[in-house]
């Protein structure tokens, strides 16, 4: 096998400053399922893939080197069937998640999509195609 060979991403690992509270608002908020729940490793199922938080800094493969500060350091977009962004909006908002986009249509995506941030100031987007 060949890296051009590569079709999937199987698990992606956040690297956190604050561990227990991106924990608690990816258990609690978005309501992900733990599928490993470590002191320094923190696992959840999304979908066929895992999500995966970790504390910032050296360890034994290399030193993650430093953030800054409310910069992202990531992305993560979720897709929902198109009735669920708005839901997931009312949702988010009731639970006091600051929304920086609310839901708005992209006509030149073909996307309805919502955009807030996490704990660690990562973005996360909710949308739909259609």
């Amino acid at each position: 096998m060949s890296l051009n060979e590569i079709h999937s991403l199987d698990h992606t690992v956040i690297l956190c400053r604050k561990l227990q509270e991106t924990r608690a608002f990816y258990r609690d908020v978005m309501k992900f399922p733990l599928e490993v729940d470590r002191e320094n490793w923190v696992s959840f199922r999304v979908g066929a893939t895992l999500l995966t938080l970790r504390p910032r800094g050296k360890w034994s493969v290399c030193d993650d080197g430093d953030a800054a500060p409310g910069a992202a350091a990531v992305q993560l977009a979720f897709r929902v069937p198109p009735q669920a962004v708005d839901v997931c909006h009312s949702e988010l908002v009731q639970k006091g998640v600051e929304i920086l986009r609310a839901p708005t249509d992209l006509p030149d995506w073909r996307h309805r999509t919502l955009f807030f941030r996490d704990p660690e100031g990562n973005i996360l987007e909710i949308y739909a195609e259609y």
